[in-house]
């Protein structure tokens, strides 16, 4: 069973802007787009750089290095130079309105 952490509120996201968080010790790009609210690992699979500096546009990040863009959904990369995923993980939304408790959860299913 995972183990959600409350992690943000609702209204403390910006619309298409990253938002960097830490769950357990593992830093997380925290982005409220397209109606939804998305949990991807900050670190780029390509030069170890912060995903959190990048820009989100088509429910994807891209990486404010090289340029590489990682599906928010599946966190395949869309956009070279990147060739390997990094890890995106579960979100829960509890409540309604600005307030609604973002939670998320990395701990890996066995």
């Amino acid at each position: 069973m995972s183990a959600f952490v409350r992690v943000a509120a609702l209204g403390d996201l910006e619309e298409d802007t990253p938002t960097l968080v830490e769950v357990d010790g593992v830093p997380i790009s925290l982005v409220h787009t397209e109606g939804e609210v998305f949990a991807i690992y900050d670190i780029c699979s390509h030069a170890n750089v912060s995903l959190s500096e990048g820009e989100v546009e088509d429910c994807s990040i891209e990486c404010w290095l090289h340029g590489s863009s990682f599906d928010l959904r599946t966190g395949k990369p869309s956009g070279l130079p990147a060739t390997r995923p990094v890890p995106v993980y579960p979100v829960k939304i509890e409540g309604d309105g600005p307030g609604a408790a973002v939670l998320v959860s990395v701990t890996q299913e066995s």
